[in-house]
This record gives C-alpha cells, sequence and structure tokens, in this order.
C-alpha cells in the first residue's frame, strides 16, 4: 500500500526550477552564517515537513530588513523549532496572488487547478480544473473561466500578466505529467502575479510513496 510523505518547500522549489518556474533567491540553513549573500529585505521560514501551516504556528517572518534583525528572528525562530531547518529568501515584490495546484483524484487522475490566492483562496473559491496535461489553449481557457479574469486584462490599471500565468500553467502541467505517479498534491500559493513574471512565494508538495 502505498503512502504518502510532504516535502520540504526548498525542495519543492529546487524541483519547480528545472521547469523554469520562477521562485525566489533563497538558502536552506540550520545555523545563521555570518553572512547572508541574498537581497534585503529578507523572509525566514521555518522548514519542517511537519509544518504544513507555517504562519499559523509563528513559523513565518517577513520584512526583515537587515542582518540584525534577522539575528533575532532566526534565534526566535530556533528556540521555537529547535530541531527543524529554516528557509530564508529574498520577498518578493507585491502582485496579484494566484494560486495554482495539482491534485490527485481516484477516478479522474492529476488535474490542475488555477484560481485568485492568497487569503481569498478559500473565501471565493473562483477555480478553474484540467486533467493534465494541458495545452496552451488550455490554459487560456482556465484564466478565461474565472469571475476574476478582468485583473489579468488591466482592470482599473492593474498590471498582472496573462501570459506570465499562461506560462506557469503549462510548466506546472509539464512538472505534473512528468511526475504524474509520484504527486498527491502540489499547492503553490500564493504564486504573486506582476506586470512581466510571475513568483510561487510559496510551495507545499505531498508525494506518494509506492
Amino acid at each position: 500500500m502505498s503512502q504518502k510523505k510532504v516535502i520540504e518547500e526548498f525542495e519543492v522549489k529546487e524541483m519547480l526550477k528545472k521547469y523554469g518556474i520562477k521562485v525566489p533567491n533563497g538558502m536552506l540553513i540550520s545555523n545563521l552564517p555570518e553572512t547572508i549573500n541574498l537581497d534585503y529585505p529578507l523572509v525566514l521560514k521555518v522548514s519542517d515537513p511537519n509544518i504544513l501551516h507555517k504562519s499559523d504556528v509563528g513559523g513565518v517572518a517577513l520584512n526583515i530588513k537587515n542582518y540584525d534583525e534577522l539575528k533575532i528572528k532566526f534565534n526566535e525562530m530556533k528556540n521555537k523549532f529547535s530541531n527543524s531547518k529554516f528557509l530564508v529568501e529574498s520577498m518578493e515584490k507585491s502582485g496579484v496572488e494566484i494560486i495554482i495546484g495539482l491534485i490527485k483524484d481516484k477516478t479522474f487522475g492529476l488535474s490542475i487547478m488555477f484560481g485568485m490566492g492568497g487569503i481569498f483562496t478559500e473565501l471565493y473559491k473562483d477555480v478553474s480544473f484540467r486533467l493534465v496535461p494541458i495545452e496552451e489553449f488550455d490554459a487560456r481557457e482556465m484564466v478565461e473561466e474565472i469571475k476574476a479574469k478582468k485583473i489579468f486584462e488591466g482592470f482599473r490599471g492593474i498590471r498582472a500578466s496573462k501570459d506570465a500565468v499562461i506560462s506557469m500553467l503549462l510548466k506546472v502541467s509539464s512538472f505534473g505529467n512528468d511526475h504524474y505517479d509520484e504527486i498527491d498534491q502540489l499547492d503553490l500559493n500564493p504564486v504573486i502575479v506582476r506586470e512581466n513574471d510571475a513568483v510561487v512565494v510559496d510551495a507545499k508538495l505531498i508525494s506518494i510513496i509506492p
């Protein structure tokens, strides 16, 4: 009987990078090095496969402006999560938040999901689905199907690239197709969409182990 395993966020993002999916610059640490070669402000996260919702347990610190502040935040987290590793990343500039996911269904197989992300995911449930793999016309239809589609058409001056969304949907579909039998669920939320790009800020992967 197969089992399920949660993959650490840093490892998930390293896998996504191989498919040309943009993620923040970051590093995985157990102890704080004397120098951090990343652009401030930074984000500090606990990296533990047993902690799926980091924010709920105080496992995320945002907008860290300098090394002294990082040291304070790191020591606080290290005291709280003494046996864990930590992910340090450059904090991405704001944009429109979306969610892209993969989910395995016993009947239909692996589906890709797209919708509005961040804190609004559960509130609005504005999502569309397709079976993996998808083509470009599928990705375009997925964007057109959600109620908030006008956001990607310049609604009220919002600059969020529809092409960047479509490109990421196709890349996530390729990732899902290549790892079809290994994926139970992939949750990329939020993905920040800006005028010229889209970047995965948070990534969760539940893998199937035969």
